[in-house]
């Protein structure tokens, strides 16, 4: 599909820009709200990194052209309305300016009731208690325990996880694969792994797989 083709359907405002929700493809975090005309736009895609269109400064600038922190493009998605734009991008390093992996930082509400949860935060948790450890912690106390440790426990947790399984037993074979996950994460900090290794490693399968489905079908 040529370029004009792709955005026909698009609605740019008034000033020919069209906000664009810029998000991290492997955590789906949101990263930062931006804005591109049809020329930052057929950069982007012909690039496949972002550039944007500054409304301060008026022009074009190619995200990290002098940070580094470059956003190589993986998807591209128009809402209904055609007029606003979600990029999924693979970041080389922070996407905000002060140094913040999100430009979605300051927190204004949190509602009590409803928690918010994630592998990230979770894994953040669980790597603070490495760099700060924390007096009665269990995770600090298995990174004091050191990598044998912690080994033994992931063991443990599979053999929990293969018994629930053969019960067939749902409610504990999921509790004992919290127990799995959980330990396994503190692997991944000790060993320096970051969820976002392990999704590229997967990815790096499903393209594989695809490839080959596609060479049999040939």
């Amino acid at each position: 599909m040529d370029y004009e083709t792709l955005v026909s359907g698009l609605k740019f405002d008034e000033k020919g820009l069209i906000p664009v929700v810029v998000q991290d493809y492997v955590t789906h975090e949101v990263l930062t709200l931006a804005y591109m005309n049809r020329e930052s736009l057929k950069i982007t895609l012909e690039e496949k990194r972002t550039c944007f269109y500054s409304r301060s400064r008026q022009c074009l600038w190619r995200k990290g052209e002098t940070s580094g922190n470059v956003q190589t493009l993986v998807s591209l998605t128009a809402d209904c309305d055609g007029d606003a734009l979600v990029a999924q991008v693979k970041k080389a390093g922070p996407a905000c300016h002060t140094g913040s992996e999100s430009c979605f930082f300051d927190g204004l509400y949190e509602n009590d009731e409803i928690r918010p949860f994630s592998l990230s935060a979770l894994m953040e948790v669980i790597a603070g208690r490495k760099t700060s450890p924390k007096e009665g912690s269990y995770t600090t106390y298995l990174f004091e325990k050191g990598r044998d440790k912690i080994l033994k426990k992931v063991g443990e947790e599979c053999t929990e996880v293969l018994i629930g399984g053969a019960k067939g037993d749902k409610a504990e074979t999921t509790y004992e694969l919290g127990d799995l996950i959980y330990h396994a994460m503190v692997l991944m900090v000790e060993m320096g792994i970051s969820l976002e290794d392990v999704v590229r490693e997967l990815a790096r399968r499903h393209v594989i797989d695809k490839k080959v489905k596609q060479e049999r079908m040939q």
